[in-house]
């Protein structure tokens, strides 16, 4: 069968091939083919390798595109993402600048719960709508898979409203969505005081909902905020153990204002994921490695809140903990949809190299998100998502900021942006 598309001459081409979320000294390995290339057929990798090889291949039906002087990467994969909502915050951003604390506004009613009221109100159209546009963009900035939850309606309703909105995305936009629930993101103005109870509605009401619901995307994870302001450890640790029962991979918020033992949590209970880590202390960082759970570190968030204790990338690598990324796109602290603004904060806040930045934005988001056997590198069997950066140098992605350097994002075998 003749190959469909060819990518050739590639400064550099980045496989970061791997069976396994890469750690330590290895997340640094990108895997560099020099004047490299890749062979695509019917959506997938089938070889790559140095560019004269590989051009050997083709047939008179081959495209052929010409990556002379630039980059070539695997697609960026998000690997925690709020982006399904309606609405905005920035009367909040405002009122952050003036002073105000995030959990000042969200014990006062704001934060969460101002995008939950907004998405409550808003009809399923509304929030595909204004989700598909935030899309766009996070695709044009080179994400082809990302992350995303629910937690804007904290009630069974509009949580599967939630759900049903990634599964139409995830069907329509080229982007691959990947779900996870999360309706303990914070306790809802109705239960305000009566935190247990509403942890009861979850475990009874809303995880047999959605897990029984219509719709089975991929692996469906369960997620918790377990923080101060929202759930503590044991409200956490019995939504996710119910979450286990019904064999729902596990993710946790933990250790983004303060350390209640939320990463301790994710080791005991095998979470595939702890996530925002910024007051993680070394010792559980070691129950992380030794549990294979991967620390998702999310810059954005702190750079949004203003603040200057990101999380310590450089801490997670020496304890040997898998190191993935995500944008943490949300209405409140992180509205962004660039993946290489993202690099560009590991790497100055949380001392990350550029390489160990590129595969935490890859290989291993991949493994974060259930999904690394079938994207995250450029590997025979692979789905072909493909970017070519127009820049000499892989750490260019991170060096400059500020600007765009993908010029073509190619998603299953399909070129879906081509800028100038």
């Amino acid at each position: 069968m003749a190959i469909d598309l060819i990518i050739h001459s590639a400064a550099q081409l980045l496989t970061v091939a791997g069976s396994a979320p890469k750690r330590g000294s290895a997340q640094s390995d990108l895997g560099i083919i020099e004047h490299g290339a890749v062979a695509i057929r019917d959506g997938e990798i089938v070889a790559v390798g140095a560019s004269d090889e590989i051009r050997a291949l083709a047939t008179h039906e081959t495209k052929m595109l010409d990556a002379r002087g630039k980059i070539v990467l695997p697609g960026f994969v998000d690997a925690h993402t709020h982006v399904v909502f309606t609405g905005d915050r920035a009367n909040e951003f405002e009122m952050r600048l003036r002073g105000a604390s995030y959990l000042e506004l969200l014990k006062a009613g704001g934060g969460i719960m101002n995008t939950v009221r907004a998405t409550r109100a808003a009809s399923l159209g509304q929030i595909i709508n204004e989700t598909r546009a935030r899309l766009d963009r996070m695709l044009s900035y080179g994400t082809t898979t990302a992350e995303a939850k629910t937690g804007y309606g904290l009630d069974t309703a509009t949580e599967l409203k939630l759900l049903e909105a990634i599964y139409e995305l995830d069907a329509t936009h080229p982007i691959d969505l990947i779900p996870t629930f999360i309706g303990a993101h914070a306790i809802p103005e109705e239960f305000r005081g009566r935190a247990d109870d509403f942890v009861n509605v979850v475990v009874e009401e809303m995880l047999p909902a959605i897990r029984n619901s219509k719709f089975e995307i991929r692996n469906l994870f369960c997620d918790v905020f377990c923080d101060d302001g929202a759930f503590d450890v044991e409200q956490s640790r019995k939504i996710l153990e119910r979450a286990r029962t019904m064999n729902m991979p596990l993710k946790i918020h933990a250790d983004e204002f303060a350390n209640l033992g939320g990463a301790a949590l994710a080791a005991e209970l095998g979470a595939v994921s702890a996530d925002h880590l910024m007051v993680t202390r070394r010792d559980e960082m070691k129950l992380l490695a030794d549990a294979n759970v991967i620390a998702v570190l999310l810059p954005g968030t702190t750079f949004g809140l203003g603040k200057t204790d990101f999380a310590n990338g450089r801490a997670f690598i020496e304890e040997n903990v898998p190191v993935a990324l995500g944008s943490d796109l949300n209405p409140g602290t992180s509205w962004c949809e660039s993946m290489p603004m993202i690099l560009a904060m590991a790497t100055r806040y949380e001392k990350l190299t550029t390489a160990e930045a590129i595969v935490a934005a890859t290989l291993n988001a991949a493994y974060a998100s259930g999904i690394g056997e079938r994207v995250g590198s450029l590997q025979v069997g692979k789905l072909a998502d493909v970017l070519i950066a127009d820049v000499p140098d892989y750490r260019y992605l991170a060096y400059r900021y500020g600007t765009n350097p993908i010029q073509t994002v190619i998603k299953r075998g399909n070129m879906v942006v081509e800028r100038e």
